[in-house]
């Protein structure tokens, strides 16, 4: 996730919560013009991550790339690096990025999405996989997309079930998850208002998705992998009440993790608290007062405010 996913970030998540299966960079946005050079991919990556062979196991690059951009040279990159898998961003809704023929936008613009693809795919060795949405204005490309994504050599799906326009409004209509399983002959990954342990074991069943992918219930919940293997070995049902022991427990954990490894990168306190702040927008969903807790987080005016707001949430 943008601006969120760096080396950190993922370290201490690898750490704290090792049942989560894989782990994207945030997406390197592919310059049009400028030197790229492996110093730039590598600090992108993260040569703690490189340099360790589980964890670079468990950690894929992803790239958001226009037809005028480096590609060629930075999966040329990569490709040297012996990087193990690589993403490639169709899904991103962002106005400035579609504005520049990038992201969700190249699911209007099949020419131009298949140069990328087969530019990519004869360069880069490892495992290439896509993160796409229904379509950009409308789902009328919908199938056409898909099969364009597998016949050029795509290993893998995750589609998020809205088109660009929707952004994240409304309901994800995992129906496209659904069809999509019947359409292409390659693993899918549904992507879309998965929440909680319910919503994960729900997609499963109704769309018969090979797996998942999370992104903003991972923000609100990032011990939910672990949550849902809880989930599975009781059954399938889990109460509120364990769900909020477990938030009380690894809200410190998550904290203490992410401020261990953004010291080890030497970040000052300033710039921790307002990353900590930036976290704090749905953790606290499962109180009953909620808004008032949220509320003490952001205005902390210290890290050391927010600490101890922390620890004495816990009790």
């Amino acid at each position: 996730m943008e601006g969120i996913t760096d080396e950190p970030y993922r370290i201490a998540m690898l750490k704290s919560f090792p049942e989560w299966d894989q782990f994207f960079t945030d997406f390197l946005r592919v310059p049009t013009v400028g030197k790229v050079t492996e110093k730039m991919i590598l600090e992108h990556y993260g040569e703690r991550i490189y340099n360790s062979p589980d964890w670079r196991k468990k950690n894929s690059f992803q790239i958001l790339t226009t037809p005028r951009a480096q590609t060629e040279l930075v999966v040329d990159i990569l490709e040297s690096l012996k990087i193990d898998h690589l993403d490639l961003n169709l899904g991103c809704p962002s106005k400035k990025v579609n504005s520049h023929y990038g992201g969700a936008y190249l699911l209007s613009n099949h020419e131009a999405l298949k140069k990328i693809l087969d530019n990519i795919r004869s360069r880069f060795t490892g495992h290439f996989t896509v993160k796409m949405r229904v379509g950009y204005r409308d789902d009328k490309n919908f199938s056409e997309s898909l099969k364009l994504i597998e016949d050029a050599g795509v290993e893998a799906v995750t589609l998020h079930a809205r088109t660009r326009d929707q952004l994240y409004k409304g309901v994800a209509d995992w129906k496209y998850i659904k069809e999509a399983v019947e359409t292409i002959n390659i693993p899918l990954i549904g992507n879309g208002d998965i929440w909680v342990a319910d919503d994960i074991e729900n997609i499963f069943n109704e769309t018969k998705c090979h797996s998942v992918m999370l992104g903003r219930s991972a923000l609100k919940t990032p011990w939910l992998a672990k949550i849902y293997k809880d989930y599975l070995f009781e059954g399938g049902y889990i109460d509120d009440t364990y769900l909020l022991y477990e938030r009380k427990k690894y809200l410190e954990v998550y904290f203490e993790s992410l401020l261990a490894e953004y010291r080890e990168v030497e970040w000052h306190d300033n710039l921790i608290l307002k990353r900590f702040k930036s976290f704090s927008r749905n953790l606290f969903d499962d109180y009953e007062d909620f808004e008032s807790i949220r509320g003490l987080f952001l205005r902390s005016e210290s890290l050391g405010e927010f600490l101890d707001h922390l620890y004495r949430l816990k009790g």
